[in-house]
């Protein structure tokens, strides 16, 4: 398939027009950051993640209005897996302190059905557990295997034949079970797990994150001003902070804008960041070769045709190669799910900026400065 063939745009000619365009993208995305913020998931700042499977499919709707309700703070609610699984996502790591004497109190009750009119007692109460003596040894096992059967995480304080104590875990994910077991009667679920994110982890993965990226763009440096020029690496990984920062201006400025698409920045979109600067740096390479190719071929044009030229070259592979992507991309952010669509739309726009940032910012960075340094950019 051949499109865009002989094509002769001058390209650098508009140079300062996307310069002005880049600029502005930069800008509202930066005063979004800085008024607005950005939106870190639990990954980041710290929380809890419930995972549920239920026996048929849900309604994931359902399940958000009533999960969102139950005194747990920001709760992010998607699918899991497939039609049957749920995850949410809470900022808190422990039950909040008027949601736990509920829970006890649900706890207690189940034990009054199991055994009824059997005496117990409270020995220790913490943030996230509490602890039950009862008179026999026998009675703790019922109790504990009953409660365990109920979905509540249960075990023995000593596995010593005449033990007579049982610890029972309170759990974000037992208020959750609590407030939806009478809404889903018909249809049974089970807590399959609970993971908690200190903010001490958080901050340690926010950093490691960071570093990730900017240890890329280093990699990327030291490879291309080998494999070219300084000023061609300079300028390709110049273009890689200009895709990256807008891509991130883009999250604060769209974050709760658009119904139904999470823009938490969590570990996903880490690696969608990652993708594309390996997606985008991809295509700036191709372009540069072409460059490079040219200088030798046409020794006798100046800098500024052989640029034009190598872009006009390389459009019809640019374009070809970013729309297949975006084809692949659009129909994952389409029926990939809740867990993957904040991955695809940030790949999504990545990729747009970033074939624009090939095409109309890293040859205008080089040209710039060779036009500035009076220096002749030649390969051997």
């Amino acid at each position: 398939m051949r499109v865009f063939q002989n094509l002769n745009v001058d390209f650098l000619s508009k140079r300062r027009f996307f310069y002005m365009v880049s600029l502005a993208l930069f800008l509202i995305g930066l005063v979004n950051i800085i008024f607005r913020g950005l939106s870190f998931g639990i990954d980041f700042k710290g929380g809890a993640e419930i995972v549920l499977q239920f026996d048929k499919q849900i309604n994931i709707s359902q399940i958000r209005t009533n999960v969102e309700n139950i005194g747990l703070g920001n709760v992010e609610v998607r699918t899991f897996g497939g039609e049957t699984g749920v995850l949410i996502r809470t900022e808190m790591q422990d039950i909040p302190a008027d949601v736990y004497p509920k829970v006890v109190n649900n706890i207690e009750e189940d034990i009054k059905q199991i055994v009824p009119g059997v005496a117990f007692n409270v020995v220790e109460k913490t943030n996230n557990s509490v602890t039950y003596s009862f008179p026999t040894p026998d009675t703790t096992n019922l109790v504990v295997n009953q409660l365990a059967s109920f979905g509540f995480q249960t075990s023995k304080v000593s596995e010593e034949l005449n033990n007579t104590q049982m610890n029972v875990r309170v759990a974000i994910s037992d208020w959750i079970k609590i407030n939806l077991k009478d809404k889903f009667k018909d249809n049974e679920f089970i807590v399959l797990k609970e993971d908690k994110v200190g903010p001490k982890v958080g901050e340690e993965l926010k950093r490691d994150a960071v570093i990730a990226v900017l240890l890329s763009l280093l990699v990327i440096l030291i490879y291309l001003g080998f494999r070219f020029k300084l000023v061609f690496a300079v300028a390709a990984v110049a273009a890689l902070f200009h895709d990256v920062l807008i891509t991130l201006g883009l999250y604060a400025a769209l974050y709760g804008v658009i119904p139904g698409l999470n823009l938490d920045i969590d570990l996903s979109i880490v690696a969608a960041f990652l993708t594309l600067v390996g997606y985008s740096i991809n295509d700036t390479v191709i372009v540069f070769d072409r460059v490079r190719e040219n200088l030798k071929l046409h020794k006798t044009q100046s800098i500024y045709e052989v640029m034009n030229k190598s872009i006009n070259q390389t459009m019809s592979r640019t374009i070809i190669t970013s729309f297949t992507t975006l084809l692949a991309v659009f129909v994952l952010l389409l029926l990939g799910g809740d867990v993957l669509r904040a991955f695809a739309f940030t790949l999504l726009f990545g990729i747009v900026i970033g074939t624009y940032s090939s095409i109309f910012v890293a040859c205008s960075f080089v040209f710039d400065y060779t036009e500035k340094s009076k220096k002749k950019v030649q390969f051997s």
